[in-house]
């Protein structure tokens, strides 16, 4: 049952008799959902309609009326204007005060540098998107007019391509949409905040959503991701980028975009320049960011911060205190400040003014179709122009045949209203073309200006069928729409700003300040089926008996302690990087952490050895199927970066047999599948700094024979080790002898 209001009031009681006011001090009982229908809504309806969310044309309607008032005003070529007399004349169309719209004009011109492309051409302080200090000059003071790409907006315009209603004083006419000629709405970034919904589009690189809206014109299942490659923002910047999560975007038009600031390091004068940033926040509040951590002692490798912006452009410097690695100060200030953003998708779209959540893909066959009414509208309209005038010519062609015979009629008629109707009766023609010959100039009416009229005859006969043949055929008006596109991404087309980083590249840091990581020693057991314990000493002193899963067992035990880097090598060639305090300390008595679970493996990988080291110091060895092994020196594996994760760990050209990591070189014992053994030292393998190397050949198999176990080699394993050595590699090796497979030697 909905709510009512009641309140009393007692303001009539107090007033004296000749006081009252009829009515006054009643309260008139209503229902909330009552107030909400007639009061509430129909201002959340404006909001979401007039206001906030943009078009298909890309434009919300006060950006379409300041933009459709400069074209009027002749603005797309010439001089510039004051921008006091642009406001003045948007009032016009726009019902709202001259500063609204004046900040209008600054978001969408290029001093402000807030777009990709911009649409005005500024003269004088527009402000920086990317400084909240700098604000923008009185509108008195600055000038502007349209830019080129401008036109792409309005091209034909008036040739009925969009539909055109009243302003809101009925005095003028304003365009519901404009006729884009390319998809603007992906092109410049776009925000709005309504009521209950909001609209966040991010820019798209031109040249890209140009080719990506021919590619799905001639194919609807076009791969969006290999044209479109990722947002291009006006600031630059960083894209850190994701495959899957740019295809959610792509899909759904939701989900966030990461942005890095790009920097430099000036190893003289021991600073860092930031030259981009990302588009959601400004210069004021990162440094803001930074004094704070500075102050709270969370960040101590920072001796100044500076707001250099100049003429150059946008810079933040940092100065550094002496032996600060730039690198690993930056990757944590990415972390802690806004120098790495995100950008919040919500593609948020109204379509026949209905808001419509729509992914990239929907949007593009949304401008596909709006573009095709336009073009269609227009070929309409010409064609009807062109109809018109053939009309008219045939009926001049008629004069043609005797000029003195019109001339005759016009003298011989008294009334100037008979002109007309005699006309029509002398030649056979209607009434328009008889008003069309009949407003003929004298000096016109020699056969040469009738002829040279009536030789467009043939020409306009000719191309009133090829726009007939348009509009009957869809694929016509298509390869319209994409010559138009080609021209636009060849004309403005600019190269990207914004650069892509690979998420898999990138170090991950806590959001939290980098803390101690505690130094006490530990022991790492590693088992068959991938799962991983941290266990110290005095636990496992406590209680030694492992639990495991049915048929697993521990396949690796090494000692070392908690600042340990851990490789997990998998089975498909790659491996995965993990601290060793990332790990919780556990006991014998539980399972431990599956690591493909914790470190996030592609589906269908599993981990096959696990490599402990400190300083990357040592050599890893990797026994293959084929005989061959490779000695990879461990600091290939050091990344600057401190990638998580790293593709073509090692060679996938013959299946791995056996890997180890040693920390100098020794003896390993080879078996074939022959039965031959080979004792190989593996001082006698080049290491190499390649991760990927196929290796050398150690061992000589013949026929389809492999190799099939590779191992430490100790001295109880062969009671003549020299049977199996060699002194040159490759080598066959030896069947073992019979006291090495324990049987007893008989005469």
């Amino acid at each position: 049952m909905a709510k009512k209001t009641k309140k009393k009031s007692t303001a009539v009681d107090t007033l004296p008799d000749n006081a009252h006011i009829a009515g006054a001090g009643l309260v008139e009982d209503q229902s909330i959902t009552e107030t909400l229908e007639t009061n509430y809504m129909p201002y959340a309806m404006s909001v979401i309609l007039s206001r906030a969310i943009p078009e298909i044309d890309g434009f919300k309607p006060s950006h379409r009326k300041l933009l459709y008032t400069m074209y009027k005003k002749g603005l797309l070529s010439g001089a510039r204007t004051k921008s006091a007399n642009i406001v003045g004349e948007t009032m016009k169309l726009n019902p709202h005060g001259d500063a609204a719209i004046y900040e209008t004009m600054v978001r969408l011109s290029r001093g402000y540098q807030a777009l990709l492309h911009p649409y005005v051409d500024s003269k004088g302080n527009f402000g920086r998107a990317y400084s909240s200090d700098m604000e923008y000059a009185a509108s008195r003071y600055t000038e502007a007019k349209l830019e080129p790409i401008a036109g792409e907006l309005f091209r034909d315009i008036d040739k009925d391509t969009v539909d055109f209603v009243d302003n809101y004083d009925n005095t003028m006419k304003e365009p519901t949409l404009l006729p884009v000629t390319f998809p603007s709405i992906l092109v410049n970034n776009n925000l709005g905040i309504a009521v209950g919904m909001a609209s966040a589009i991010c820019s798209f690189n031109l040249k890209e959503v140009c080719e990506t809206a021919i590619a799905l014109m001639k194919d609807p299942a076009h791969d969006i991701s290999s044209t479109l490659l990722a947002p291009d923002f006006p600031g630059g910047g960083r894209v850190v980028y994701r495959r899957e999560d740019m295809e959610k975007v792509y899909e759904t038009g939701r989900g966030s975009v990461r942005v890095r600031s790009v920097y430099r390091y000036d190893r003289e004068a021991n600073c860092i320049d930031i030259t981009q940033i990302p588009s959601t926040t400004t210069v004021e509040a990162i440094i803001a960011k930074l004094v704070e951590l500075v102050k709270n002692g969370k960040v101590r490798e920072i001796a100044d911060v500076r707001n250099e912006i100049g003429l150059d452009g946008l810079k933040i410097t940092i100065d550094l205190k002496r032996g600060t690695d730039p690198d690993r100060l930056m990757n944590r200030l990415f972390a802690l400040t806004p120098l790495e953003d995100s950008f919040a998708c919500n593609f948020n779209i109204l379509i026949g003014g209905v808001p419509r959540v729509l992914g990239v893909r929907d949007i593009l066959e949304e401008w596909t179709a709006f573009r095709t009414e336009c073009v269609r509208r227009r070929v309409y309209f010409d064609l009807s122009k062109a109809r018109d005038k053939l009309h008219l010519l045939k009926g001049l062609a008629k004069i043609l045949l005797d000029i003195d015979k019109a001339i005759r009629i016009i003298r011989s008629t008294e009334e100037e209203g008979e002109v007309v109707p005699n006309l029509m009766i002398g030649f056979g023609i209607d009434e328009i073309q008889a008003e069309y010959v009949a407003e003929i100039r004298l000096r016109h009416l020699n056969r040469e200006y009738i002829l040279k009229r009536t030789e467009e005859i043939s020409q306009l006969e000719k191309d009133i069928g090829e726009m007939e043949s348009i509009l009957k055929s869809p694929a016509k008006v298509k390869g319209i729409i994409i010559g138009e596109l080609t021209e636009v991404a060849k004309k403005y087309g600019q190269p990207r700003r914004s650069e892509l980083l690979y998420a898999a590249d990138l170090e991950e840091i806590s959001s939290e300040a980098e803390e101690e990581i505690p130094d006490y020693p530990c022991i790492f057991f590693f088992t068959r089926e991938g799962y991983f314990k941290k266990i110290t000493p005095q636990s496992l002193r406590m209680s030694s008996v492992h639990k495991l899963k049915e048929g697993d067992e521990v396949v690796q035990t090494v000692e070392a302690n908690n600042r340990c880097d851990l490789l997990f090598f998998t089975d498909k060639g790659t491996v995965y990087k993990a601290k060793a305090a990332d790990f919780g300390d556990t006991k014998a008595s539980v399972l431990g952490d599956f690591v493909a679970g914790k470190l996030g493996f592609e589906e269908g990988e599993s981990a096959a050895f696990m490599a402990v080291t400190l300083d990357y110091s040592g050599y890893l060895l990797f026994f293959f199927e084929n005989g061959k092994a490779a000695k990879v020196e461990f600091a290939a594996y050091a990344t600057k970066t401190n990638r998580r994760k790293l593709v073509g760990a090692y060679s996938d050209k013959s299946p791995l047999i056996a890997m180890y990591s040693v920390p100098e070189d020794g003896e390993f014992l080879l078996t074939a599948t022959s039965g031959r053994r080979l004792l190989v030292h593996t001082g006698a393998i080049a290491p190499k700094t390649t991760r990927s190397t196929i290796g050398v050949q150690v061992m000589t198999l013949k026929g389809k024979h492999r190799l099939a176990k590779a191992v430490p080699f100790t001295e109880d394993m062969a009671v003549k080790p020299n049977r199996y050595r060699t002194k040159t590699l490759p080598a066959a090796g030896a069947l073992p002898a019979a006291e090495d497979l324990g049987e007893q030697l008989t005469l």
